[in-house]
């Protein structure tokens, strides 16, 4: 059996959050709040266009279980603790045990920002990784003109170690500078 600090989790709770795995089941509030943040998500997210049906939303949250599942990857969603309104999600990405090593991806939902609820539970995470997992280091790349989601970083403890330049297509396929964040043991 695995301890704690080899196994991803499968819920951490903030002051105002649930911090919890997709599940089968999940689906359908998964896919309202992508349709209600089409307009935000979109210029950012590849998975998000075209707009993703009901079928396919479940089909994520399945699939992405079952990695959880085999300790490979945590999708995790925001939850309010009040009122249980789905706000937002992250995860521990790409886990590799061995060098002990996460990505992390976020995004939140629309009319529910500037509350601090995306950068507590990505906080929250991070923390987590580091602390209960042993994490030596914990990663996101964000492309530079989404200065939304940079500041998002910085302001959730991530250090900016630089900035790839025409490093990647962004979705309208130009090339783009990416910035690369990280916090470190």
């Amino acid at each position: 059996m695995l301890s704690a600090a080899e196994h991803l989790p499968e819920q951490i709770e903030t002051p105002r959050l649930v911090i919890r795995v997709a599940k089968p089941g999940d689906g359908a509030v998964f896919n309202q709040a992508i349709l209600d943040s089409l307009p935000q998500l979109s210029p950012w997210l590849g998975w998000v266009t075209p707009a993703p049906t009901l079928e396919a939303s479940e089909q994520s949250c399945r699939k992405a279980y079952a990695r959880f599942l085999m300790n490979e990857d945590l999708m995790a969603f925001f939850f309010l603790k009040e009122g249980g309104h789905l706000v937002g999600g992250s995860g521990l990405h790409n886990a590799d045990w061995h060098r002990r090593c996460f990505e992390v991806g976020y995004w939140g939902r629309s009319g529910w920002g500037g509350q601090g609820l995306i950068t507590e539970g990505v906080r929250a995470l991070a923390e987590h990784a580091q602390h209960t997992l042993k994490a030596n280091r914990v990663f996101l790349t964000v492309d530079d003109a989404n200065v939304q989601s940079w500041r998002l970083a910085e302001r959730a403890g991530f250090v900016l170690e630089g900035t790839l330049r025409k490093e990647r297509f962004n979705l309208q396929g130009q090339l783009r500078d990416t910035r690369v964040y990280a916090r470190v043991a």
